[in-house]
């Protein structure tokens, strides 16, 4: 028979390693960006923005898996028409990623969409369509974003630096940032994306000392999965802890529900979101006695549709087994083909190694109908 086991006060909020920077607060639809609003997670549909239907269950996946924001390509006439029918069914603030035809900027407002992304570096005499840019998205209460890239920078400005340096994306993004202040328009974020990490960096931190623009992180062009996965994760990492951001964008060559999985991770990794279920697991070793990768692969898939901050150790010997178990929420300290199985810290009962899995996974669905569920669903899953 299991023991009950109190689940206790709630915890104290988690520390953070720096306070957010203080940036102005806008609104992309019903989400808002900055301000004490908490870091957003933003990615961008793969599809045919044409396709009304694929780009729709995209974003149908996307906020699944915990989305906030999500952009979808305008290049041609035909995109800037679909885009009424999708910003009317899609579940998310759509934001139209705009580049060289200055049209599609009102059509995407017209079209409901909650925000748009306009490329200066992109759009011939942009400069000469702020005024009107800038009424038709307060008329609408439509939110804008300038997107600056070093791939795509003023001509003027690599003529004057030489390269995309973080002097010349700062330079870019300020001047256009005043552009639409002195209009009275302030309902926008910027970025200044780059592929290289440090000089990322660099480029943020110029920018977040010269104004209170809420500031859209990216490294753009990161990469495959696993590298741009690592240059995205170093680059937020760090700006992140220094509170600097409001809303980030994984850019992956890699299915967009990975961007925002990745995204997720770094926030909840810097306790910028609260934790979801988590997956504790030793990366095993000549001490193991038990099957540990099978039994971590195991639960992580039976536990996939829990949506609560639950922390779950799976631990495969004596060392440092019982500590971690005992530390978690719900874990098993292994050995000898069996294991003790802990609940917030307390042995309830001992079983051997082809009941681990049952014997987890009933305790976690049995203490999470105790707790609340996490805004975001998802299991996040780590290495000892």
């Amino acid at each position: 028979m299991l023991t009950a086991v109190s689940l206790g006060m709630p915890e104290p909020p988690a520390p953070v390693l720096a306070p957010r920077r203080r940036s102005r607060k806008i609104h992309v639809g019903s989400v808002a960006v900055g301000g004490d609003a908490p870091v957003s997670v933003q990615s961008m549909c793969t599809t045919k923005t044409t396709d009304i239907g694929a780009t729709l269950q995209q974003i149908a996946e996307l906020t699944a898996a915990g989305c906030d924001i999500v952009r979808v390509a305008v290049p041609s006439q035909d995109d800037a028409d679909a885009l009424p029918a999708i910003a009317s069914r899609s579940p998310l603030p759509i934001v139209a990623d705009i580049h060289f035809q200055p049209r599609y900027v009102f059509q995407a407002i017209d079209a409901g969409c909650a925000g748009v992304r306009v490329n200066p570096g992109n759009i011939r005499k942009f400069d000469d369509k702020v005024g009107e840019i800038a009424r038709a998205a307060s008329d609408a209460g439509v939110a804008l974003r300038i997107g600056v890239n070093a791939g795509s920078l003023d001509r003027r400005l690599l003529e004057k630096y030489g390269r995309a340096t973080p002097e010349a994306m700062v330079e870019s993004a300020v001047w256009e940032a005043s552009l639409f202040e002195d209009v009275g328009f302030h309902d926008f974020a910027i970025s200044v994306k780059h592929h290289d990490p440090v000089v990322m960096i660099q480029t943020y931190r110029l920018l977040a000392e010269r104004g209170d623009w809420p500031l859209h992180l990216g490294v753009t062009e990161a990469g495959p999965a696993f590298q741009g996965t690592i240059k995205s994760s170093v680059a937020f990492g760090v700006l992140l802890a220094e509170g600097i951001g409001d809303t980030i964008r994984v850019s992956l060559s890699a299915p967009p529900i990975e961007e925002v999985r990745v995204g997720l991770q770094v926030l909840e990794s810097l306790n910028l979101r609260q934790r979801r279920l988590e997956i504790v697991s030793c990366p095993s070793c000549g001490r193991a006695q038990v099957d540990v990768y099978t039994l971590a692969e195991q639960v992580t898939e039976g536990l996939q549709g829990l949506k609560v901050p639950l922390r779950v150790a799976v631990m495969g010997c004596v060392v440092n087994g019982p500590g971690e178990a005992r530390d978690a929420d719900l874990g098993v300290a292994s050995g000898n083909g069996k294991g003790q199985i802990f609940v917030k810290g307390k042995v309830v009962r001992t079983v051997p190694e082809s009941e681990i899995v049952p014997t987890l996974l009933s305790e976690a669905n049995r203490l999470a109908e105790g707790m609340a569920p996490s805004d975001d669903a998802g299991v996040e899953v780590v290495t000892a």
